[in-house]
C-alpha cells in the first residue's frame, strides 16, 4: 500500500490512512512525505545557495510549527507526543546544522529533502503504535539502493529487505519510506520526484506481494484529463503497456517507471482513492486485449525538430548521424516520423536545444516549433484491428495536426498539436471514442 502526499497531508488525514492500513491483513505500507513538506524542503535549499540563511530559518521555523500542530492532533498521549516531538526535532535539528555549512553540495540537498518522508513515517508509526498495531518501521535507507548505474540493484534490495523483515517477523504492518534510497557510494539519493509509485513496486517485487496498492487522491486512472474534459471517468482495467502510456503521456496518477517491476513479477497494480476508498479504481494486471481504445492523455512543453536534407536522400546512415546527435547531449526523443528526404523529432526538455539545432544543420535544413503537445491515445491498436486509427484521426479533423505516430506500439498513437489546440482537441476525442 503506498500512500501519496496529500493521503497524508493533515493529521485527519493520516488518521483516515491508519484506518485504511488496520482494515486489511498483513501490509506493507509505503509513505511520501506530507503535502508541502518537499516543496518547503527545496525552498529551504534554494534559500541556502542564495546565502540567505535567514530566509532558511525562517522556513525551517514555519516546518517546525507545522509538524507541531500535527503532532498535537495526531497523537493522544503525552508518552507519543513526546517521542514525535523528540523525533521531528532531529530532522529539524539537521536543517538548521545545514544553515551553518560555507557551502552545499547536492548530498547535503539530498539529505534534506529526504526528511519529509523520514518525518511522515515516523509519525505514522506512532499513531499505528498507539492504536495498539504490532508495526515495524524499516528505513528505505537500510534496503532501498541504486548499483553504479544509477539504477535501483534489485537484488540488493530484495536481499536486504528479506533480512529486515524476518528480524521482526511478529509485526502486523511493515512500513517505510518512498522516493529516497542510498547510491552504490552509500549517500542519501533519491528514486526521483514521483519516485515513491518505483518505491512501492521494487517492494511489490522483492517480496512477491499478491497485489500493489497505489493510493491518491482521485478514483482511478481517468478515460480523459478530468480538469479540461467533463464527465470522464475511470478505467476499470489497464494492460501494464497502457497504463505506462498513459503515465508517460502525461497521467499523473501514476509515476511512469512504477509499472515495470510489477509487469515483469506479474503482480496486480490497482490505483485507489483514499477519499474515496469504496470506489473500486484501476486495476492494471496483464489482461488480455480487449478490443477498445481506452483513454486519452497529453503531454505539454514539447518541441517538434524537422530535419530536411535533399542531399542526403535514401542516405545510409543519416538516421544514425541525426540520433547520435541527440545521444550526445543526452536528449530523449519522444515521437519519431520519417520521409525520404527528412525526419522529425519531438523532445520534452530544450536545454540543450541550441546546441542540437547547430549540430543538425551540418546535414540539412532545421525548423523548430515550439509550444506543442502530444496527444496520446491508448488501446488495444494492434494494426490488424481495422477502424481504430481512423476514428481518432476523424475526431481531430479540424484541428491542424503536426505529426502522428502510429504502429511503434501495440497499444498507443500519438498526435502533435499546437498548445492553444489541446482543450479542443481532448474534448473532441472524448465526444468521438466514449460515447
Amino acid at each position: 500500500m503506498k500512500f501519496g502526499g496529500t493521503s497524508v497531508g493533515t493529521a485527519e488525514r493520516i488518521k483516515n490512512v491508519a484506518g485504511l492500513i488496520m482494515s486489511r491483513q498483513k501490509s506493507f505500507v509505503v509513505l511520501s512525505a506530507m503535502s508541502g513538506t518537499t516543496n518547503a524542503l527545496v525552498g529551504i535549499t534554494d534559500y541556502l545557495h542564495q546565502g540567505n540563511r535567514a530566509g532558511a530559518s525562517e522556513a525551517i521555523h514555519q516546518l517546525s510549527q507545522k509538524y507541531e500542530g500535527v503532532i498535537n492532533e495526531l497523537l493522544a498521549t503525552d508518552k507519543c507526543r513526546q517521542q514525535a516531538s523528540q523525533s521531528i526535532d532531529e530532522h529539524i535539528g539537521l536543517l538548521r546544522r545545514m544553515c551553518g555549512k560555507a557551502t552545499l553540495d547536492s548530498v547535503d540537498e539530498r539529505e534534506i529533502v529526504a526528511r519529509g518522508e523520514l518525518m511522515s513515517t515516523a509519525l505514522m508509526q506512532l499513531y499505528l503504535t498507539e492504536q495498539g498495531q504490532r508495526v515495524a518501521l524499516l528505513p528505505a535507507l537500510d534496503f532501498m539502493v541504486k548499483s553504479g548505474s544509477g539504477e535501483p540493484d534489485v537484488e540488493r534490495i530484495r536481499k536486504r529487505l528479506t533480512s529486515l523483515m524476518n528480524a521482526h517477523e511478529g509485526a502486523e504492518i511493515y512500513l517505510t519510506q518512498g522516493f529516497i534510497c542510498r547510491n552504490a557510494d552509500g549517500e542519501v539519493d533519491n528514486l526521483e520526484r514521483g519516485g515513491s509509485d518505483y518505491t512501492a513496486s521494487l517492494i511489490g517485487a522483492a517480496i512477491n506481494a499478491e497485489e500493489i496498492e497505489i493510493w491518491t487522491d482521485i478514483d482511478g486512472m481517468h478515460n480523459n484529463d478530468p480538469r479540461y474534459v467533463e464527465g470522464t471517468r475511470p478505467v476499470s482495467q489497464l494492460h501494464f503497456e497502457e497504463a505506462a502510456e498513459l503515465a508517460y503521456f502525461g497521467a499523473k496518477i501514476l509515476h511512469p517507471t512504477c509499472v515495470l517491476p510489477a509487469k515483469v513479477n506479474n503482480i496486480p497494480v490497482r490505483l485507489l482513492n483514499t477519499m474515496e476508498p469504496s470506489a473500486p479504481g484501476t486495476v492494471i494486471f496483464n489482461t488480455p486485449p480487449t478490443g477498445t481504445i481506452k483513454a486519452v492523455a497529453a503531454k505539454d512543453n514539447i518541441t517538434a525538430i524537422k530535419i530536411k536534407s535533399g542531399r542526403m536522400l535514401l542516405a545510409y546512415g543519416f538516421l544514425r548521424k541525426v540520433f547520435e546527435i541527440f545521444e550526445s547531449h543526452r536528449t530523449p526523443i519522444d515521437m519519431i516520423v520519417t520521409s525520404e528526404v527528412g525526419v522529425s523529432v519531438t523532445i520534452d526538455n530544450e536545454r540543450c536545444l541550441d546546441a542540437i539545432v547547430a549540430d543538425l544543420k551540418k546535414y540539412g535544413t532545421v525548423t523548430v516549433d515550439r509550444d506543442m503537445v502530444i496527444i496520446c491515445v491508448v488501446g488495444d491498436l494492434e494494426w490488424s484491428n481495422r477502424g481504430f486509427e481512423a476514428e481518432v484521426v476523424n475526431a481531430l479533423r479540424d484541428i491542424p495536426v503536426r505529426m502522428i505516430s502510429y504502429g511503434g506500439s501495440n497499444y498507443n498513437i500519438s498526435l502533435l498539436v499546437r498548445k492553444q489546440d489541446k482543450l479542443e482537441a481532448l474534448n473532441l476525442l472524448s465526444r468521438h471514442l466514449f460515447v
